[in-house]
C-alpha cells in the first residue's frame, strides 16, 4: 500500500539516500521539518529497509526534542533546511547512535511521541500492518476514491495530519495538495483554484478560517465535506460550515490508536453535529463502567517504545482516558476526559511537564496545571500555586523565565491563581476536576 504514496523516482531517491547514510533494519530515522514530499518518501524508504520513521514536532524546544532522540535511540536526523539551526542545537544535546535501536521489532514503521504520565515522553510504536489497517478504516469512513482531491495542511508529525487523510488518500490513488503548514490565505487560494473535494481541519484552524475576512465570499462549492477531530469540536464552528452546506465529519482517536477509532461519516454529519460517530471498520469499542472509552483494533500501536508501560491490556484493549456516552442509535458522544492530559489547539500538554519545572521555583510549595475551557483553543493551561508562608507568587516574567528554552511556548500557562491548598483524594492525588470548578478570576501578579 505504501508504495503508492509517492512517485517511484522520489521513493527510489529516498531509498538511495538512506542507504548512503547506513540506515538499515532496526534503524530509527528522525525527521524535523515542515510537511514535505521528502518526508513521505522517507516513510516509504523506511518500510523497504525495515527502519522506523520518527517525525518530530518542530514546535517543541530543543531540550524536549533532544530528550525524544535520546529515548528513541535515533541514529539519524533528517528534515527540511529551515530547521537546520534547531537541528544543530538538538544534536549538540543528544548525539546520534547509528545502527539498530533497542526495542525495535520487525514490522515496526512509525514512532510518534506523546507525553507520558510523568511528563516524560512516551513513544507509540506503529507497525506497517497497523498503519495499513488504519488507512483501510479511514478510506471506508470517508468514502475516499481515486477521483478525490485532498488539501492537506495539518502537520504530518501528528498521526492526525499523516494518517486520517494524507496517507489514505494517496494509498487509494487520490490527488493530494500538500502545504508545508497551515496559512489561511494559502488555504483559501487553494480551495478556490485547486478545487479540493475534502480537507482535514482541527478546531483552531476552523476558527481561523471562519474569522478571516475572506470567509463570507470564498467559493467552497468543491468541498463535499471536511473532516475534523483532535478534541471536542465546538458546535458554533460546526454550524459555520454547515451553514455553507459543508458537512463536518469527525475522527476520534489518539496517537496510540492510529488514530482512526470512532468516525462520524460525512453522510451522518449533518444529522449528528458534534458527535464522535460509530466504531470505524475493524475497530471494537466498549465503555467501561465509568464511561471511559476502550479500544481494541488492528490499527492500535504495537506498544510503547522500549517497554514504557504496555498501554494495552492482556485482552488487547487500550484505555483512552476519554469519557463517552452512547446514544440509542449507537452513535458515541465524547463528553470529557478521565486523564490529566490538556489538549490546546490540537497539541497535547501533560501537566507534569510544567509542574516539574515550576515546583523548583523559589517559594513554591505545591503547584498544579489544569486545562480551562477556551472558545478559541478548546482548552488553555492554567497554573495553580500554593506558596510557602511569607512568599509572594511569581510574576508572569518569572514563570516564563523558568520555562524558556525548556518546553515549547504553547505549553506555557495563560493565567495563574493562588490557593491555600490543593484538593486531593484519599490516596493523595490532586483532584484536578475540583480545581477547575473552584477557579474564579485568574491573573498574574504585577511586576
Amino acid at each position: 500500500m505504501f508504495e503508492r504514496l509517492v512517485p517511484t523516482a522520489l521513493a527510489d531517491g529516498a531509498l538511495k539516500h538512506l542507504r548512503s547514510e547506513s540506515v538499515g533494519r532496526g534503524s530509527i530515522v528522525a525527521w524535523l521539518g515542515h510537511n514535505s514530499w521528502d518526508m513521505l518518501a522517507t516513510l516509504v524508504a523506511c518500510e523497504r529497509l525495515g527502519a522506523v520513521l520518527l517525525p518530530l514536532n518542530w514546535r517543541l524546544a530543543a531540550p524536549e526534542l533532544a530528550q525524544i532522540l535520546r529515548h528513541a535511540g535515533a541514529g539519524h536526523l533528517m528534515g527540511t533546511p529551515e530547521f537546520d539551526t534547531l537541528a544543530a542545537e538538538v544534536l549538540a544535546r543528544a548525539p546520534l547512535h547509528p545502527g539498530p535501536a533497542a526495542g525495535v521489532q520487525p514490522g515496526d514503521l512509525l514512532l510518534v511521541y506523546t507525553s507520558g504520565t510523568t511528563g516524560e515522553p512516551k513513544g507509540a510504536m506503529h507497525s506497517a500492518a497497523g498503519m495499513q489497517a488504519n488507512a483501510v478504516a479511514a478510506i471506508a469512513a470517508q468514502g475516499l476514491k481515486a477521483e478525490d482531491r485532498v488539501l492537506s495542511v495539518l502537520p504530518l508529525f501528528h498521526v492526525g495530519g499523516l494518517a486520517i487523510q494524507t496517507v489514505p488518500a494517496l494509498a487509494v490513488g487520490a490527488k493530494v495538495l500538500l502545504h508545508p503548514r497551515f496559512e489561511p490565505t494559502t488555504w483559501f487560494d487553494a480551495v478556490e483554484q485547486w478545487r479540493p473535494t475534502t480537507t482535514l481541519l482541527v478546531p483552531a484552524v476552523m476558527r481561523a478560517l471562519i474569522e478571516h475576512p475572506r470567509w463570507p465570499g470564498v467559493d467552497l462549492s468543491s468541498l463535499k465535506y471536511i473532516n475534523s477531530g483532535s478534541q471536542i469540536v465546538p458546535r458554533h464552528l460546526i454550524d459555520a460550515f454547515h451553514a455553507r452546506g459543508i458537512p463536518v465529519a469527525q475522527v476520534y482517536g489518539s496517537t496510540e490508536t492510529g488514530p482512526v477509532s470512532i468516525v462520524l461519516r460525512p453522510d451522518e454529519a449533518m444529522t449528528h453535529p458534534g458527535l464522535a460517530g460509530r466504531a470505524a471498520m475493524g475497530v471494537e469499542v466498549r465503555l467501561a463502567a465509568d464511561g471511559e472509552v476502550l479500544i481494541r483494533a488492528p490499527n492500535l500501536m504495537r506498544g510503547y517504545h522500549r517497554g514504557d508501560g504496555c498501554g494495552i491490556d492482556a485482552a488487547g484493549w487500550f484505555a483512552t482516558g476519554d469519557l463517552a456516552v452512547q446514544h440509542l442509535d449507537g452513535v458515541y458522544e465524547i463528553v470529557g476526559r478521565s486523564k490529566e492530559l490538556i489538549i490546546s489547539g490540537g497539541e497535547n500538554i501533560h501537566p507534569a511537564e510544567i509542574e516539574n519545572l515550576i515546583a523548583a521555583m523559589p517559594g513554591v510549595a505545591e503547584c498544579a496545571l489544569v486545562g480551562m475551557p477556551d472558545e478559541r483553543w478548546g482548552e488553555v493551561p492554567v497554573l495553580i500555586l500554593v506558596m510557602r508562608a511569607g512568599c509572594a507568587a511569581p510574576t508572569k516574567a518569572a514563570v516564563h523565565a523558568a520555562l524558556e528554552g525548556a518546553v515549547a511556548r504553547f505549553k506555557w500557562p495563560r493565567a495563574l491563581t493562588v490557593l491555600p491548598s490543593l484538593p486531593r483524594t484519599a490516596l493523595g492525588k490532586v483532584r484536578r476536576g475540583h480545581l477547575v470548578a473552584r477557579l474564579g478570576d485568574m491573573a498574574w501578579p504585577q511586576g
